[in-house]
């Protein structure tokens, strides 16, 4: 059901007697205090895409993001639109030089190199996901290069790029100001940066049961240390040194008969579509397990599923009660 990559691993990104040990050392380290979480954020975030990259190329394709979905617009368009919107915000275009905070296997950034001819370098904390998107940029190789390392530390002088934009990754940092500050330490006067991150509305209660229970699972199972409130983006932006040019949810513009978290429903009646369903998920699941017992699956493979899946129900319930949005969409300029 999960076929293999061309570099025969599987499933995972671990040899096989690997795998259960990361699961239980990601768990641990998700029980553990916030501040731990923040203190060890590269370890979580290393285990949790060495576990869960051939899962979400699986179901999700080369693109891991969410997107405002118009009526009538399948799921791979909504994502291809998001995108470019980004692009024409930061009016991209030959001969300038971008930085693609956390690049995931390179989906978005090979479709704005093409859509733009900008040249953009990709920096993202794993190895193997770096060489999974060499392999997708392939055909824009000579605009496309990579960077193994962390955002909050990148490797390049001040002043180095022409603009900057993150799709969902930025999640992941630990301190929202100080990854700003790197951010805005390596763009140019007067560069743009723009991006999608994953906040609790104002909606979010956290005196309510419910709503605490929705985070914690999205944490859970994303691999996040936390989840800010959208004013707390927009006050870590300025706190890093940005003048703010737009700052607003983009959730809200998808229709009602298409939310966001649409693709995660099962509503979605395509091939495609099939394993970010609730049924697909279960059959997978029930398909890992039973490859576990039979041995043709490393042990703890249907764990990573199980997790995945927590956060996938916690996601569409977030999305649902309006307390959660993967796409806060920000549009920043460092003064010039």
């Amino acid at each position: 059901m999960l076929a293999k990559h061309s570099n025969s691993r599987s499933l995972t990104d671990l040899a096989p007697d690997a795998v259960k040990p990361a699961v239980d050392q990601y768990s641990v380290l998700q029980d553990a205090g916030l501040e731990d979480r923040k203190e060890h954020y590269q370890l979580m975030v290393t285990r949790y895409y060495d576990l869960v990259t051939d899962f979400y190329e699986f179901g999700w394709g080369q693109s891991w993001h969410f997107a405002p979905r118009r009526r009538g617009e399948s799921f791979e368009a909504s994502l291809l639109r998001h995108q470019l919107f980004l692009s024409d915000r930061l009016s991209l275009g030959p001969g300038l030089k971008v930085l693609d905070v956390g690049c995931g296997v390179g989906g978005p950034m090979g479709n704005l190199a093409r859509h733009s001819g900008a040249s953009i370098v990709g920096i993202n904390s794993s190895a193997y996901q770096i060489k999974r998107a060499k392999m997708h940029t392939r055909d824009v190789q000579s605009l496309c290069s990579f960077i193994h390392g962390d955002y909050m530390r990148i490797p390049a002088s001040d002043h180095h790029y022409d603009a900057a934009f993150t799709i969902e990754a930025t999640p992941h940092a630990p301190d929202k100001t100080e990854a700003f500050r790197e951010i805005f330490r390596v763009l140019r006067p007067g560069a743009r940066f723009a991006g999608y991150d994953w906040c609790l509305t104002e909606a979010f209660d956290p005196s309510n049961a419910g709503h605490l229970r929705i985070k914690k699972d999205i944490v859970t199972g994303t691999g996040l240390p936390d989840l800010p409130l959208t004013s707390e983006i927009r006050q870590a932006l300025r706190m890093a040194g940005f003048e703010i040019l737009e700052a607003r949810d983009l959730a809200p513009e998808s229709h009602p008969k298409t939310p966001w978290y649409r693709a995660l429903q099962g509503r979605d009646l395509s091939s495609k579509s099939i394993p970010r369903t609730p049924i697909g998920r279960a059959l997978t699941n029930l398909v890992l397990r039973a490859g576990e017992r039979l041995r043709m699956v490393p042990e703890g493979t249907a764990a990573v599923s199980t997790l995945l899946n927590v956060g996938a129900d916690a996601l569409v319930e977030g999305g649902a009660t309006g307390v959660f949005t993967p796409m806060f969409f920000f549009l920043v300029r460092k003064p010039g």
